[in-house]
């Protein structure tokens, strides 16, 4: 009977994922209409020229690009929640997304005392993805060389808090003394960003993301044992370190090539894993592995939707977007769910 129901609910998000793809592409500041959008994927042109180039130049890169996010970050979120045992940990609970914002305030609000060929390729798009991805992997070898001198992990956890702490208040300092311009892009840094990303840039987040959800996939029956305490994984023969490392490292790499990529996201890594454990009513995850990459894919699509909702000449930040409608869906999941409605 569950495994009809699983089957079940598999179908129907597979299919949601396919409907939010196509409405994701079809909706925006230019309605192009489902017939066209299908003809263009499947490799006929549209009927107009400008909708064959907004298809394949902006709708369908910035599809591919929240449909990566929406998975990077929940599969991020799942390890952490059950690596430490807390359903408020998230893919950035270790430092990684703030030290990649140390990163690109580094670059933004400092490249400015450097020299102007240093500074203008550190200022560019490329220059910004390299320094985030420098903080966030600093932050992963100051995390996994903290690991392997401790035993507990909820130590782990209070030593990411405090590398995001410390990260944090240097950005602080940073900000305090740079100009309103250099803030300004900043901010919008920080919002989190979708739409910008070229072909190329897109094959190297696709590439980090397999590698990540690779590792992921492998740590399956790790997170099983690990569900029910460090003891009992260690009296079934589960070496606990390496496979902490092997976790810490996934999600790293998860969240750090994503938020180099597109910027800090909230709420999609905290509340997607529990939505897949409501929806499934499981925790067997083997199950909640796949169907968490359905709901952050599907999820993603739906918030970058939002944020380019016809009839509107801007787009709203998709980091707004995320934690607005997302907030009081699983808030409502949660009182449902025991029963106080």
């Amino acid at each position: 009977m569950f495994q009809t129901r699983n089957t079940f609910l598999f179908s129907i998000l597979t299919l949601l994922l396919l409907m939010a793809l196509l409405l994701n592409i079809s909706l925006g500041q230019v309605g192009i209409p489902f017939k066209e959008v299908i003809k263009s994927l499947f490799g006929s042109s549209a009927s107009k020229d400008t909708w064959e180039y907004i298809i394949i130049n902006f709708r369908l890169p910035k599809a591919i690009t929240a449909i990566l996010v929406g998975i990077g970050l929940s599969i991020s979120g799942l390890l952490m929640q059950t690596l430490f045992r807390n359903p408020l940990a998230g893919p950035y609970v270790l430092g990684l997304s703030s030290g990649s914002s140390l990163g690109v305030a580094f670059v933004i609000l400092g490249a400015g005392a450097l020299p102007t060929v240093i500074s203008t390729f550190l200022l560019s798009s490329y220059g910004i993805i390299l320094a985030s991805c420098l903080g966030s992997f600093s932050v992963l070898l100051l995390v996994l060389l903290i690991s392997k001198f401790l035993r507990d992990t909820m130590t782990i956890l209070i030593a990411g808090l405090m590398f995001s702490s410390f990260a944090g208040a240097i950005v602080s300092v940073l900000t305090f003394f740079s100009s309103a311009e250099k803030l300004q892009k900043f901010t919008f840094w920080s919002m989190g960003s979708i739409g910008n990303l070229s072909w190329q840039n897109i094959s190297i987040l696709l590439v980090a993301v397999s590698i990540g959800l690779l590792l992921s996939l492998f740590s399956v029956k790790s997170l099983d044992a690990l569900l029910l305490g460090e003891n009992y994984a260690k009296s079934l023969g589960l070496k606990v370190k390496k496979s902490r490392r092997l976790i810490i490292l996934a999600t790293s790499i998860l969240a750090g090539s994503i938020t180099a990529f597109a910027g800090p996201i909230a709420f999609v890594g905290l509340a997607v894993p529990h939505l897949s454990k409501l929806l499934f009513q499981t925790s067997n995850h083997r199950i909640l592995f796949w169907s968490t990459i359905l709901i952050g894919a599907i999820i993603m699509l739906f918030c970058d939707m939002i944020s380019q909702m016809p009839g509107f000449d801007f787009t709203l930040p998709i980091n707004a977007i995320t934690s607005i409608v997302g907030a009081p869906v699983v808030i409502w999941l949660l009182v449902r769910k025991n029963r106080l409605v």
